[in-house]
């Protein structure tokens, strides 16, 4: 299900996470080769993908909201 990126945070390890609008976070690394995102590295990157839809596994599944 998509959803829309509404902001971001770090986690314990230092990786940024989206906060997404129906309450699940999501992890937004930039690993290549795996994962390209270098948007997610700088402030301004983060900033241009506010309100980009991600898909949400965690909406699929009926899983509980990680935040409110």
């Amino acid at each position: 299900m998509k959803k829309r990126i509404v902001g971001f945070h770090l986690d314990d390890e230092q990786h940024w996470v989206a906060e997404l609008e129906c309450g699940h976070n999501q992890h937004v690394r930039h690993n290549p080769p795996w994962t390209n995102r270098p948007w997610v590295i700088t402030p301004e990157g983060r900033a241009k993908t506010l309100g980009m839809e991600l898909n949400c596994k965690k909406c699929d599944a009926g899983a509980p909201r990680d935040w409110n």
